[in-house]
C-alpha cells in the first residue's frame, strides 16, 4: 500500500474512532416469538428490562411489543419481512404505508434506531428468492425515502445477513464476498450503507465453524477466552478469538469493494445450550461461557474494537431472549434462549458486563464437547401428540424410495401395530435416507434422535453413522 493509502486508511479509522464515541455499547437482545410457550410481551419487556439490556431486536414490527416499548430507554430494531420486500422495491407508496402503519405511530416514545430490510435475504436461492436479493437494496433506498418524508433522520436502515455471504473468510485478510453477489446486491448494499452513514448488519456465530470443524479450531479460541493466539500470516495481525477473525474478514471484503469506513453490527450472536446428538459442543456451560466473554469484550472500556479496527463501538444483539420450541431444523435452533419459557434465568448473565467472570456460580460441566461417534436413530418424541403422529407418518412413508417398505403387512416391522413404533421407524427411515440432503429428526416437534436402537427381532431400524 503506497503512502497515500495509508493516510487515507488512518484517516478513515480515525473517523471510526470519533464516531463510535456517539454509539451506545449497551448489549442489545434479539426477542423472536416463534414459540407457544413464551411469556406475553408485557412480561417479556419487563424481563428485557430487569436483565438491563441496551436494546432489543424485532423480528417484525410488533404493534404489541411497540407499544410496550414505549417511554422505556431501550433502543429498538423492526423488521421487514422477507415476503414484502419485492413489493416495496417496486412500489414508493407501499413503502411510505410500511413507515406510516409500523414507525409513525410509536416513533419518538418508542425510541426506533434501527429498521432491517429482511432477515439474511442472501442465504436463499431459489429463483424467486433470487430475485428477492436484486429487490433487497431498492427496497431500502425506498424505506429510507419514506422515513426522510416523514421528517425522521435517526433511524438507520439496513439489512442482516448470514456469513454464507462470504467466498473466503480464512485468513481474514483474504476476506471476500461469494461472486455470484458482489456486482448485482454487495456494491449497491456497501454505496446505500456508505451513503447514508447505516451500518452492515453481520450475524456471526463462531459455533458453527466450530463445530464443522472441532478438531480443527480450537474451543477456547471459539469462545472468547483469549488464550490462544493466531497471526494472520499477510498482515500480520494478532487474533485471540475466532468472532474477531469473522468480522475481519468482512472488514477487509468491504475494504476489498472500496468501502473500508462502513461500520459492522453484531445483528446476531450466541452459543447454544443443547442440541442433537450430532451437534458438539451445544451446552450450558459453552454457552455461558462465548456470551459471559462476548459481553467484557463489547462493554469494555476502553473499547477494545477488532485487530482491524482497535477501540471502534459494534454494536451486539445476542440471540436470543428465549428458547423458541417452535422454530424448526436441528436441535440447536431452538436452544439459544437466555430465558427459559417460564423467565428464568438458563444461567447467570449481566448483560453490563460489570459482574467479575469470577462471581458467577459454578457452571455444569459440558459433557458433548467432542463429536459423537456411532450409530443414532431418529424416534418419536416423549409426550408427542398422537393425533399429529399420524399425518407426520403419512409424509415420511410418501417420500418413496421405500422409506417405509419393512412397515407393509406382513413385513418385518409391519407388526406390533403401533403409530408410535411405525412413526419411529418411518422417521429414522427417511432421515437417514435424505439427511444429507438437509432432511432433520424434527417433523414439526414430534421426533428427537437417540443413540439407543429401537430396533426390536427381525425388524432392523436404519439409523445415522457418525
Amino acid at each position: 500500500m503506497g503512502d497515500m493509502g495509508v493516510v487515507a486508511c488512518f484517516l478513515i479509522f480515525s473517523l471510526l474512532r470519533l464516531s463510535s464515541a456517539e454509539i451506545s455499547s449497551k448489549i442489545g437482545i434479539n426477542y423472536g416469538t416463534l414459540g407457544d410457550n413464551l411469556p406475553s410481551p408485557n412480561r417479556s419487556v419487563v424481563h428485557i428490562q430487569a436483565m438491563k439490556a441496551g436494546r432489543v431486536k424485532l423480528y417484525d414490527a410488533n404493534p404489541e411489543i411497540l407499544q410496550l416499548l414505549s417511554g422505556t430507554k431501550l433502543q429498538v430494531s423492526i423488521m421487514v419481512p422477507n415476503n414484502e420486500i419485492t413489493n416495496i422495491a417496486s412500489n414508493q407508496t407501499a413503502a411510505d404505508e410500511w413507515v406510516v402503519i409500523n414507525v409513525l405511530p410509536f416513533y419518538p416514545n418508542t425510541m426506533i434506531r434501527f429498521l432491517l430490510v429482511g432477515n439474511e435475504v442472501l442465504s436463499y436461492y431459489s429463483d424467486q428468492d433470487r430475485q428477492m436479493w436484486y429487490d433487497l437494496v431498492p427496497a431500502m433506498h425506498r424505506i429510507k425515502n419514506a422515513l426522510k418524508a416523514q421528517n425522521i433522520n435517526n433511524i438507520k436502515v439496513g439489512t442482516p445477513l448470514a456469513m454464507d455471504i462470504m467466498q473466503s473468510s480464512f485468513p481474514p485478510s483474504t476476506g471476500m464476498f461469494r461472486h455470484d453477489l458482489v456486482d448485482t446486491v454487495m456494491v449497491p448494499l456497501l454505496q446505500f450503507l456508505h451513503d447514508t452513514k447505516s451500518f452492515f448488519f453481520i450475524d456471526v456465530y463462531p459455533y458453527f465453524p466450530w463445530s464443522g470443524n472441532p478438531s480443527h479450531i480450537s474451543l477456547d479460541y471459539a469462545l472468547l477466552k483469549g488464550n490462544v493466539r493466531y497471526m494472520d500470516p499477510r498482515n500480520g495481525l494478532i487474533y485471540t478469538n475466532l468472532l474477531d477473525q469473522m468480522l475481519d474478514s468482512v472488514i477487509f471484503a468491504m475494504t476489498k469493494l472500496g468501502f473500508p469506513g462502513i461500520r459492522i453490527s453484531i445483528s446476531e450472536t450466541g452459543w447454544p445450550t443443547a442440541g442433537d446428538v450430532d451437534e458438539p459442543g451445544a451446552n450450558i456451560r459453552n454457552a455461558a461461557t462465548y456470551n459471559r466473554n462476548l459481553i467484557q469484550k463489547i462493554t469494555a472500556k476502553p473499547t477494545i474494537g477488532t485487530p482491524a479496527r482497535p477501540g471502534v463501538v459494534i454494536p451486539t444483539f445476542i440471540f436470543s431472549l428465549y428458547n423458541e420450541n417452535r422454530k424448526s431444523g436441528p436441535g440447536t435452533e431452538r436452544n439459544w434462549g437466555l430465558l427459559r419459557p417460564d423467565g428464568t434465568s438458563v444461567y447467570g448473565i449481566d448483560l453490563t458486563g460489570k459482574q467479575p467472570l469470577s462471581d458467577y456460580a459454578p457452571l455444569p460441566r459440558a459433557r458433548n464437547n467432542m463429536p459423537y461417534r456411532g450409530q443414532v436413530w431418529c424416534v418419536v418424541a416423549r409426550g408427542a401428540d398422537l393425533m399429529k403422529l399420524r399425518p407426520a407418518l403419512a409424509y415420511a412413508c410418501g417420500e418413496g424410495n421405500g422409506t417405509c417398505d419393512a412397515l407393509a403387512p406382513g413385513r418385518e416391522c409391519y407388526e406390533p401395530v403401533s403409530v408410535i413404533r411405525h412413526a419411529s421407524y418411518a422417521f429414522s427411515s427417511y432421515w437417514a435416507r435424505f439427511r444429507s440432503q438437509g432432511a432433520t429428526c424434527y417433523f414439526n416437534g414430534l421426533a428427537v434422535q437417540t443413540t439407543r436402537d429401537p430396533s426390536r427381532g427381525s425388524c432392523k431400524v436404519p439409523s445415522v453413522t457418525l
